[in-house]
């Protein structure tokens, strides 16, 4: 089933005592093009992330944003037990032989290089790497659904416009038949006006010379043909379970090539006033097009 590239979808859970909430949304684009934001602790992710979307998804630009809600516990600094230790024993001294009075202040040490440092990065990916990894997928499948949905109603509204160049094709090749027939009479009544005016004889073979030369040049029948043959295409894609946006796109660009050519061609008002309806279905068509994957 064909798919638009306008969606969204969220995710939210419980990692290992870290609250997740993963959003996902996408709108049209000619290719696939990916925006992540992730907390500085998780960029390690992106790649696997990145890899994610791309199995999922062919076209759009996709904006996913993670974010994370850590506990007390977790978000603690860890105190470095040694290097405290250190700074104690080569403060001992001073506090003894320089100033009895001299007290040292547990804030003040807890402030030295090196005495307080951060949870680590590489423990925090390694711990919430996969249930991570599961929300995600969740947030783009949701997002997935969406555009499913979305696409069904787009595959309805083109197979509408399909049926209303066939009505309008099916008109133009009967019209066509009639094209020569009337040329052929409208030729033949003026001729007549304008010999019985000036008292001259113009042969029939020299009439039915120059009607031959319009009916070759106003002949429609491979146009109809080949714009068939596209419609016919046309179904065949929106029946596809593969992104065909653009082949769709390609499809209505050459479609609309043939319906210019009926018109420069037809030499009748209704079939002008019928590929004016074609072209007009064929412009929805196009853009539709665009919002498909």
């Amino acid at each position: 089933m064909l798919r638009s590239m306008t969606g969204f979808g969220t995710a939210t859970g419980l990692v290992d005592s870290i609250e997740f909430s993963v959003e996902a949304r996408s709108v049209n684009n000619r290719y696939l093009k990916l925006s992540l934001r992730l907390p500085d602790s998780l960029q390690p992710l992106e790649t696997k992330i990145d890899q994610i979307v791309r199995k999922q998804l062919q076209r759009g630009s996709v904006n996913l944003a993670v974010r994370m809600k850590v506990s007390q516990a977790d978000a603690a600094y860890r105190v470095n037990t040694a290097a405290l230790g250190q700074y104690l024993e080569q403060l001992k001294p001073l506090e003894v032989e320089a100033n009895p009075l001299l007290r040292l202040d547990i804030a003040s040490l807890l402030q030295l290089p090196g005495v307080c440092q951060p949870p680590a990065a590489d423990e925090l990916v390694q711990r919430v790497e996969e249930g991570l990894l599961e929300l995600v997928g969740q947030a783009i499948a949701a997002m997935v659904t969406m555009r499913l949905t979305e696409g069904q109603a787009i595959v309805a509204d083109l197979l509408h416009n399909v049926e209303i160049i066939e009505q309008n094709l099916t008109a133009i090749a009967a019209k066509a038949k009639q094209v020569v027939q009337l040329y052929h009479d409208r030729l033949a009544e003026r001729v007549a006006e304008l010999t019985a005016k000036a008292k001259l004889h113009l042969d029939e073979e020299t009439l039915v010379r120059e009607v031959a030369i319009y009916a070759e040049r106003s002949d429609i029948a491979e146009e109809i043909s080949r714009l068939t043959t596209h419609l016919k295409e046309s179904r065949k894609i929106c029946d596809a379970d593969e992104p065909m946006g653009r082949k769709l796109d390609f499809m209505a660009q050459e479609m609309l090539r043939e319906a210019n050519t009926i018109a420069s061609k037809g030499g009748d008002a209704d079939i002008a006033r019928a590929v004016v309806d074609i072209k007009t279905a064929i412009d929805r068509i196009k853009e539709q097009a665009a919002n498909l994957e």
